[in-house]
């Protein structure tokens, strides 16, 4: 009899590229290979940055992004889809209609506006899309304090009001979210994941890094957190998975020194250990 051959556990993600390699495409790669997946990706958009900040912003053509994702689906498919930088209306519905048609189920959907250095990087005309084409394709959405604030059209100024704005932002309890409070100035930092799908909360503390080794974090945590429900882990679970990951790699990176400005995460913190 024939010996079954090994299966990877897959994650596609769908995102922009970092030619600093911090963030986006880059760091997403890293975290999933990190975390013990096989990591393939479509390319939204190239952006020309370095650790000081974003230069400029290429537009991947619109056939070209769903072509990627129809090549990666069709032949290698995917047990998780991480999406994070789409900076228009057309790029989060061409992305729409090709998860729809492959029936795509376990989307991670980091809704990305605004980089480490303060660059704007989505469309206006995106976010309103965002909420009403693709936050309801998704299984989980990991926005931090300032895109929480946008997309729910509110000021947070305590991780207290985590509880209302996540089931605010979960569709009407169908999208699980994972809030997160990098942005606050607590010595504790208190993410929050709600799961939509049984409405309970888990609490995610951890201790305040002071480094400037931060970008792509939220890249890091999201890619992190798909290649958890790749491998089957329930949600919470994944949810706790990615938080530990995304804590050691901060942890880890925090002394090193690359570039003038902010540095990236050790996402290979675990292999160094």
């Amino acid at each position: 009899m024939e010996q079954k051959k090994k299966q990877y556990k897959r994650v596609l993600t769908i995102a922009g590229s970092d030619s600093g390699g911090g963030a986006g495409i880059q760091a997403d790669i890293k975290a999933i290979s990190a975390m013990g997946c096989y990591a393939a990706s479509a390319i939204t958009a190239v952006t020309v940055q370095n650790t000081l900040g974003v230069e400029s912003v290429h537009a991947i053509p619109l056939d070209t992004v769903r072509g990627q994702i129809d090549a990666v689906l069709s032949d290698i498919g995917a047990d998780a889809v991480k999406i994070g930088m789409l900076h228009s209306s057309e790029v989060v519905a061409v992305v729409a209609d090709a998860l729809a048609r492959h029936n795509v189920r376990n989307v991670v959907l980091d809704p990305v506006m605004v980089s480490t250095s303060g660059r704007r990087l989505i469309e206006e005309s995106a976010i309103e899309s965002l909420r009403k084409v693709l936050i309801p394709m998704a299984r989980v959405i990991t926005p931090n304090v300032p895109e929480a604030e946008i997309l729910a059209g509110v000021t947070i100024t305590s991780s207290e009001q985590f509880r209302e704005v996540a089931r605010q932002l979960s569709q009407g309890g169908k999208v699980s979210v994972l809030l997160k409070a990098g942005h606050l100035t607590d010595a504790t930092v208190m993410d929050l994941f709600y799961n939509a799908e049984d409405d309970t909360f888990t609490e995610l503390p951890s201790e305040r890094i002071t480094t400037p080794n931060t970008h792509g974090t939220g890249c890091t945590l999201s890619s992190a957190l798909a290649a958890a429900i790749a491998q089957g882990l329930p949600l919470a679970e994944a949810a706790r998975a990615a938080k530990d990951y995304i804590e050691g790699a901060i942890r880890s990176g925090a002394e090193y020194s690359i570039g003038g400005g902010h540095g990236p995460v050790n996402h290979f913190w675990r292999i160094e250990n």
